[in-house]
């Protein structure tokens, strides 16, 4: 299957002369690199970290999650980064991916309605229309569940369209043409950026559940370990940082993406807007909410309860088993880094 030519297509070229560098693909899994899916890879650009692990990393922009899972399947990408739900369902048709390394510990999604709308629970959805960035994303299934939960019934009770990212949900939130969006974090700081204000609804049935994580075939992680190791230890790094200083972070973006800033606004707006988007996506970052020590590594027991959510509410057909869609083999090695050096490196950071 060959891979659509996509607007946005960003080339990591190593800022240092180093030999024999490998060069993998990397997907990410939303239209648009933002701060809070760009820092991270931007930081490791900047400071070197992926050249040291001898790669030349590009990172391309996908439509969605369940896009995301296919091209890995197709061997299009080496590495994507979804979330679980699509990964769990291409099990079921005999997929052999595994998630290695999860990025976002604790879901980043939601359902959001503007702060004055008259929706307060789950179950008011009933009749409405929910705005998804696009039918590939993992927030069609995470809608699905969420009204089932509530007593909906998901192929009756509610209405999927598309509404696109950025600006776009917030101009059909203003003009009514939607009712609530089911999202995620930055896509949401996004929307209030555009001066739409949000209010999220219950999300603790899903609250606990990994996220987003880097996933590849099974075979490419005992063929390939050493690269996708020393893939995410530099991106490690980058979260370690990003983390610690997110105003530097947002800078470094520009600098190694200048097409992330956004046009017509002065650089003091760009930034402090950004660094609002990046600060959305950081409580998602944190290990200690998701009950684990190291950078990457998956709560199994936590995903399993997920995998028994999806089953419940039929986005699943047939049990998965958890530890069919992840591996904590490669983190020892992976986490191999001081991670406090990091966070003085970038409390200390200035741009040059």
């Amino acid at each position: 299957m060959a891979v659509p030519i996509m607007p946005l297509a960003f080339l990591l070229a190593s800022p240092l002369t180093a030999p024999a560098q490998t060069r993998i693909r990397v997907g990410t899994c939303a239209r648009t690199l933002t701060a809070g899916v760009g820092s991270q890879f931007a930081v490791a650009q900047k400071l070197g970290w992926f050249a040291q692990e001898g790669l030349d990393v590009e990172v391309v922009p996908l439509t969605g999650s369940t896009d995301c899972v296919t091209f890995v399947a197709t061997r299009e990408f080496l590495i994507t980064l979804p979330s679980m739900e699509p990964l769990a369902i291409a099990r079921q048709q005999g997929v052999r991916i595994k998630n290695f390394y999860t990025a976002y510990q604790t879901p980043g999604y939601a359902i959001a309605v503007p702060a004055e709308s008259p929706i307060q629970k789950l179950a008011d959805l009933k009749g409405k229309t929910i705005g998804v960035t696009n039918m590939a994303s993992a927030g069609v299934i995470i809608a699905r569940a969420l009204a089932a939960t509530s007593g909906l019934n998901p192929d009756t009770d509610i209405n999927l369209v598309v509404a696109g990212e950025g600006p776009q949900p917030a101009a059909l939130l203003r003009s009514k043409q939607i009712d609530t969006l089911r999202q995620f974090d930055t896509q949401y700081a996004l929307i209030e950026n555009a001066g739409v204000k949000l209010r999220i609804l219950d999300k603790r049935p899903i609250e606990r559940f990994p996220s987003n994580g880097f996933i590849a075939l099974e075979e490419t992680i005992q063929t390939r370990a050493r690269e996708l190791i020393g893939f995410a230890r530099a991106y490690a790094k980058g979260t370690v940082f990003t983390m610690a200083n997110p105003e530097a972070a947002v800078r470094v973006l520009y600098d190694v993406f200048p097409f992330t800033r956004a046009t017509g606004k002065d650089e003091t707006t760009a930034v402090r807007e950004d660094v609002y988007v990046l600060g959305a996506r950081i409580p998602q970052l944190k290990l200690e909410p998701a009950g684990v020590r190291r950078w990457g590594e998956t709560n199994e027991a936590h995903l399993s309860e997920y995998m028994d959510f999806l089953l419940k509410w039929g986005v699943l057909k047939q049990r998965v088993e958890a530890g069919d869609l992840m591996t904590n083999e490669l983190i020892g090695e992976i986490n191999r880094f001081d991670a406090d050096a990091i966070a003085k490196t970038a409390r200390e950071y200035r741009l040059r």
